[in-house]
């Protein structure tokens, strides 16, 4: 039974305030005020990390990837050992626990997250997408974080502006393959096995399509019900009341354009 898995426990929504850069728009979460951070909207293209990182921590060193819709998961000491003269190191997620580090992803529909550790300082930021989040990024990023001394308790997640469950659209297949990421495998009978129960939670991540064969499918849901499956808290969570999709002057978003253009989130640790 999927009720074991899934908590429908709901949380009051956690401040998210509208803050100026160049006198351009980027948002903070009051979860993690106590880290630089930023979820920057299309207004800042094509500005990179390393420009970003000057509005959030003139001092610090800028760290990306080159994103590959995974779950593998970088420390700047990783990104230094693989030693490329060209590009970037390979990967959805970056964790830092050293000062005055700043790591970015990049997204437009995909979700990005934040992750900072109130008693050790130590930070992540992933690129959730739905492959992503099928196998499990976020989960990844927080196993390593309890590598270095975290507890879950001490954790605080921001799941910034993505795309809505109400308008993301996908195949039930794609659905079921995300959805499996909530059950064991002993679980999983076929595709209903996995739909069937999802549709019947408190806020549903997968929600009916008219078309045959399709439905919406809420991915930052899905992210949030696994975290609360590790045992962390809806009150250490937070998800922007943004969708990418529908918000065309703030957020790039390429189920609506189909142009290839992105905005960056990032976080630093300063002490």
């Amino acid at each position: 039974m999927v009720s074991h898995l899934i908590s429908d426990r709901q949380t009051q929504t956690p401040i998210w305030q509208w803050q100026a850069g160049d006198s351009l728009p980027y948002l903070t979460c009051s979860l993690l005020q106590a880290w630089p951070h930023g979820f920057f909207t299309q207004p800042f293209y094509p500005r990179t990390p390393e420009s970003l990182t000057e509005i959030l921590h003139p001092e610090a060193i800028a760290y990306r990837l080159k994103q590959v819709h995974g779950n593998r998961v970088l420390t700047p000491a990783e990104i230094a050992a693989e030693g490329l003269n060209e590009g970037f190191s390979s990967a959805d997620g970056l964790i830092a626990n050293q000062a005055k580090q700043s790591i970015w992803v990049a997204s437009a529909d995909c979700t990005p997250v934040l992750i900072g550790d109130v008693e050790t300082g130590n930070i992540a930021a992933l690129h959730a997408g739905w492959r992503g989040t099928a196998q499990r990024i976020v989960p990844e990023a927080i196993a390593r974080l309890q590598v270095w001394g975290s507890s879950l308790e001490n954790l605080r997640i921001a799941l910034g502006p993505a795309i809505s469950g109400e308008v993301y659209q996908v195949s039930i297949e794609v659905a079921a393959e995300v959805g499996a990421s909530l059950f064991k495998k002993e679980e999983i009978d076929g595709l209903e096995s996995i739909l069937t129960p999802l549709q019947a939670v408190s806020a549903p991540p997968i929600l009916p399509d008219p078309e045959v064969g399709k439905v919406r499918l809420d991915v930052r849901r899905v992210n949030q019900l696994q975290l609360e499956q590790l045992g962390i808290e809806p009150e250490q969570i937070a998800i922007a009341p943004y969708c990418t999709y529908q918000s065309p002057s703030h957020f790039f978003s390429y189920r609506r354009t189909q142009e290839k253009k992105v905005q960056w989130s990032g976080i630093v640790k300063d002490c």
